[in-house]
């Protein structure tokens, strides 16, 4: 009996350091994502102090620096957003799977964005190709179409889903390849959107993604402790009274969301979504109710970081973002492997 209530006090004393370790990593956490986003919008063509970049901020003047500034806080805003969707829907598609290499593309969200657009591109003209509205509809389609072919009438399978994921990309990455193949302007379209940037997008693009995202987000936030007794498998979680496949089906209908923004937004851009949740993971451990907030502040970090780089390598052009996070996204994932910390 002594054991026991010896052993009881230290454990909770363990809890307790756990959580402050973990909460003082939120608070680094968001000092790191203010740094990068006032190097995401001090760094560019143009270089702007920082210190100036506050001043024009607070009070724009209608000077250059105050341009410039403002020219860049839409893009800035976009990549968190952005950055935020890809991670957390990743760290979900991971948790519903159980598979340590799910991504946003898992479930077809990617090929059902450039299905849809490029259907868009050559029945409306190309212009209508580049509304992000054009890209949404069939990323949402084409989810719940692996979820319906996936369960084809029985419980929802990490297996089944992924299954029925990579069937419906590889349909319509082939209607995709045959329209782009005969109609060159809706190439065109198709290539300014499925190189992943970004640069070029209009503000209202903000606007536009950010009911999504934070729909998606909240979703996904209140599912952290199903998405623990997920982990355990279904018939544990059902042991513990929770509905497997309502949660399976709650957890991807968000992480699609959110997919269907990010992409539809910006095009696809890799390794955001596989590589955010293992760098978290080998920090936090597997509880969802940690990793989806630091997912949601260390997403942004990557995303913009990467377009900071970008910019500074290939001055005074720039690379695209989808282009440089898979080389920035790759050697942390190796990493990751390497160490052992890719199980979930």
């Amino acid at each position: 009996m002594s054991t026991t209530v010896a052993r009881a006090p230290h454990a909770t004393r363990v809890r307790g350091s756990r959580t402050l370790v973990l909460g003082l990593g939120l608070v680094a956490a968001v000092l790191l994502l203010v740094l990068v986003v006032g190097l995401s919008i001090a760094v560019g063509a143009k270089p702007v102090p920082l210190g100036d970049v506050w001043s024009a901020w607070r009070n724009p003047d209608g000077s250059f620096v105050s341009t410039v500034v403002a020219s860049r806080i839409p893009r800035t805003q976009l990549g968190l957003l952005v950055g935020a969707a890809l991670a957390v829907a990743g760290v979900v598609i991971q948790g519903l799977t159980r598979n340590p290499l799910g991504d946003p593309g898992l479930l077809g969200v990617n090929a059902g964005a450039s299905a849809s657009l490029v259907i868009t591109a050559a029945v409306l003209g190309g212009t209508a190709g580049r509304s992000v509205w054009a890209a949404v509809p069939g990323a949402l389609v084409a989810a719940l179409a692996v979820y319906l072919i996936g369960t084809g009438g029985r419980r929802a399978t990490p297996v089944r889903l992924v299954l029925a994921g990579a069937a419906v990309s590889a349909v319509l990455v082939a209607v995709v390849e045959g329209i782009t193949l005969a109609n060159p302007e809706v190439f065109d379209t198709y290539r300014f959107w499925v190189v992943g940037s970004l640069a070029g997008r209009p503000p209202s693009t903000v606007g536009a993604v950010l009911p999504f995202v934070v729909a998606g987000l909240v979703l996904c936030l209140l599912l952290a402790r199903p998405l623990n007794a997920l982990a355990l498998g279904d018939e544990a979680a059902t042991s513990l009274g929770l509905r497997a496949g309502r949660t399976r089906l709650l957890g991807a209908a968000g992480a699609t969301v959110l997919c269907a923004a990010a992409v539809a937004a910006v095009g696809p851009i890799a390794f955001v979504g596989l590589a955010v949740p293992h760098v978290v993971r080998g920090f936090t451990g597997s509880d969802h109710r940690w990793l989806l907030p630091y997912c949601v502040l260390l997403g942004p970090v990557l995303l913009l970081a990467a377009d900071v780089l970008g910019r500074v390598l290939a001055r005074p052009g720039e690379l695209p973002v989808g282009a440089v996070t898979a080389f920035v996204g790759a050697p942390f994932l190796i990493a990751a492997v390497r160490r052992g910390r890719v199980g979930l």
